[in-house]
């Protein structure tokens, strides 16, 4: 069973950056589907970025032009550039991979999430 470790989360002032990191326990290779999400204080888990084997990404409106998601296959990790980072994007960050069993289906796997706090 695939596990995600996320890490890289902190305290940053806004406008500042960050990258987050979600190492996988196994080959991410065979993955088709990886995201990030997160959750703000006291509201609901939300999509914040996707990647697609092939390159595809998609992005919340709230996030387009200021966070890249990335992969590195070779180093079993994903990746969330933020940048120009809002008070409002406080949150527990989480990321998640849709993993293919032998079965023919799928599992959604999620890590223990990442806080992200952007404060002056």
């Amino acid at each position: 069973q695939v596990q995600l470790v996320e890490s890289g989360g902190g305290l940053v002032q806004p406008g500042g950056s960050l990258r987050l990191s979600c190492a996988a326990s196994e080959s991410i290779f065979s993955i088709n589907a990886m995201g990030w999400y997160r959750q703000p204080p006291g509201k609901q888990r939300e999509l914040v970025a996707t990647s697609i084997s092939g390159g595809t990404t998609n992005y919340a409106d709230s996030v387009k032009g200021r966070f890249t998601i990335s992969r590195d296959n070779a180093r079993n990790t994903m990746f969330l550039q933020m940048n120009s980072l809002k008070p409002e994007d406080t949150a527990v960050y989480y990321c998640n991979a849709l993993v293919p069993q032998r079965n023919g289906f799928s599992i959604l796997v999620w890590g223990q999430g990442t806080q992200v706090t952007v404060s002056s």
